[in-house]
């Protein structure tokens, strides 16, 4: 694994890549099941404003901690910050599930979980952007991201399903249990993780301040960074979360019920993981700033079509399209991320994108309301494909961008 030893084996065959997406994927399966059991038990208890109030406890944190967060991964190691989060997720699971069986429920302790979970999630999140290049060569990047885009969609697939099953069968604080013990499972095979070393040797010591602003101009000074992390924050802006609940408003507006939602949904979910299947076994993108603008200008055109789609399996055909696009997309962006930025800076630079997706989204979210409810589902999505237009149209005035490549050191465009 060291830089003058033999080379590494393609990553889906790497076991040292295969304990960490074994890691990733169990707690994003915990995540997922922690997330349902949460919303569920507030709403069960104190109604819909309470799940309201449990996301937003969760969203402010994370939002206002994240670029702190980057700092945080880039200073102590990703792997380190990864371990940590994992296990505060584990004890703070447990602590929600004794909370719930030691007194009447009441929704102070799931605030106070969701905080905790906030704040985690700002320093989990630029860990786990910072850890791909530390683990495979430069030329597995893009497979490394579609085996991460693979492992979250049938994480957030698996998770929703067992957490639903178990709060039927153990109720909400069995729920919390079985997220711990996910959680749980991710440590042995996160300590057990060899890293790569850092090129150049740790960054020198500074102050947190110091270290943040040197992360922002490393992106400003950086001719593929600056317009790239433009382009991720444009593109994952309106499917970060908002997009789903534009569909949940299109089914309902539509009158497809809930099975349709259903549907549009698991399809969206199934065109995700074919695209990380598909790169995952991509051999390389020679042409990853061509593939990225196209990629997103078929998203733009999916996402607009499935917003004025009249019938139920056109939305369904749709929504998987635009899965399968959007899943590209994200793992272009984030493979190119991982390519282009200087190792000691990874979890400062993916701090600024997560901020620049999920720190906007409890903005964007009732935004998705007011449009829907004042001129329909279609000029939402319209919106969204705008939003991913105007994504590739900076993408594609870039040089930098439309020359950049996914593959062998040295590789032609």
């Amino acid at each position: 694994m060291s830089a003058g030893g033999p080379p590494a084996p393609p990553a889906h065959r790497d076991p040292n890549v295969l304990r960490w997406l074994a890691a990733y994927a169990a707690s994003v399966t915990g995540d997922a099941m922690y997330f349902l059991a949460l919303t569920w038990t507030a709403t069960r208890i104190a109604g819909p404003s309470a799940a309201g109030l449990v996301v937003m406890a969760a969203a402010l944190p994370r939002a206002l901690l994240m670029l702190g967060g980057g700092v945080v991964a880039d200073r102590f190691g990703p792997r380190r910050i990864a371990v940590v989060s994992d296990a505060t997720r584990c004890l703070a699971t447990l602590a929600a599930a004794a909370a719930l069986l030691a007194a009447p429920p009441g929704p102070v302790p799931l605030i106070a979980v969701a905080v905790v979970f906030g704040a985690v999630d700002a320093v989990f999140m630029p860990a786990v952007g910072a850890l791909p290049p530390r683990l495979t060569a430069p030329d597995q990047l893009a497979r490394v991201q579609g085996m991460r885009g693979l492992a979250i969609r049938l994480g957030n697939l698996a998770g929703p399903l067992a957490a639903g099953a178990a709060l039927a069968s153990a109720g909400a604080a069995g729920t919390f249990v079985i997220a711990a013990v996910l959680f749980a499972t991710s440590l042995p095979l996160l300590l057990t993780v060899r890293l790569r070393p850092l090129p150049g040797g740790p960054p020198a010591p500074g102050t947190a301040w110091r270290d943040l602003l040197d992360g922002l101009r490393h992106i400003r000074r950086h001719p593929t960074l600056a317009p790239l992390v433009a382009v991720v924050a444009l593109s994952e802006m309106c499917f970060s979360g908002p997009v789903a609940a534009g569909l949940v408003l299109l089914a309902d507006e539509r009158g497809w019920g809930a099975a349709g939602m259903g549907w549009i949904v698991g399809a969206f979910s199934v065109g995700g993981a074919a695209a990380g299947l598909l790169l995952t076994l991509a051999v390389r993108v020679p042409r990853a700033g061509p593939v990225l603008s196209g990629t997103l200008c078929a998203t733009a055109v999916c996402t607009v079509a499935l917003g004025h789609a009249a019938a139920l399996p056109t939305a369904v055909l749709l929504g998987a399209l635009t899965g399968l696009t959007t899943g590209i997309t994200m793992a272009v962006t984030g493979a190119l991320v991982q390519g282009e930025t200087d190792p000691r800076y990874l979890g400062r630079v993916t701090s600024v994108t997560t901020l620049g997706t999920l720190g906007l989204a409890p903005v964007v979210f009732p935004v998705v309301g007011l449009t829907v409810d004042r001129w329909g589902a279609a000029a939402f999505f319209t919106g969204c494909g705008a939003v991913c237009l105007l994504a590739a149209v900076l993408a594609t005035a870039s040089p930098a961008l439309r020359r950049a490549a996914l593959g062998p050191p040295g590789e032609a465009a």
